[in-house]
């Protein structure tokens, strides 16, 4: 392999899953990373199910604190049942960081922080679907979230 060329976001996306697929954390950091990259590479193809987890999950992690395997509980509470999942406008920006950004971050407590602040950014980039994530996640999981 050229080792010259650049790598595509999903070259580095799928490099950091195995960073933290093999992480120690018991958080589950991996789930971080899933929703910040379907939220950031979220284009007219994707299903909304797969952006409507994407922003729930971004919205429990940053919002809410909630752990990755916590996001993970409430992505199957939502699953429970089938249903019409929401139509959300795609912003122009996705957020200041990206994958490569937290891949040029030291493997430890400097990637692991920065895989917090993509996924902030990547939070943020949405704000004007805050709200509608907020009160979607409280009709359908309460207002604890009953995935705690």
């Amino acid at each position: 392999m050229d080792q010259s060329r650049l790598k595509s976001d999903q070259e580095l996306y799928d490099e950091l899953a195995c960073y933290t697929l093999a992480h120690g954390d018991p958080s589950f950091i991996h789930q971080y990373i899933v929703d910040a990259y379907a939220a950031q590479h979220a284009d007219e193809k994707t299903k909304p199910i797969g952006l409507t987890f994407a922003l729930v999950g971004l919205y429990l992690h940053i919002a809410r604190h909630y752990s990755g395997k916590e996001v993970q509980r409430a992505h199957m509470q939502l699953a429970k049942e089938k249903k019409q999942w929401p139509l959300f406008e795609l912003p122009k920006e996705r957020g200041s960081m990206s994958v490569g950004d937290v891949m040029a971050a030291q493997p430890g407590t400097d990637r692991d922080n920065a895989i917090r602040e993509w996924s902030a950014s990547v939070w943020k980039a949405w704000s004007a679907c805050h709200a509608r994530v907020a009160e979607m996640v409280r009709s359908e999981l309460g207002p604890e979230g009953q995935s705690r």
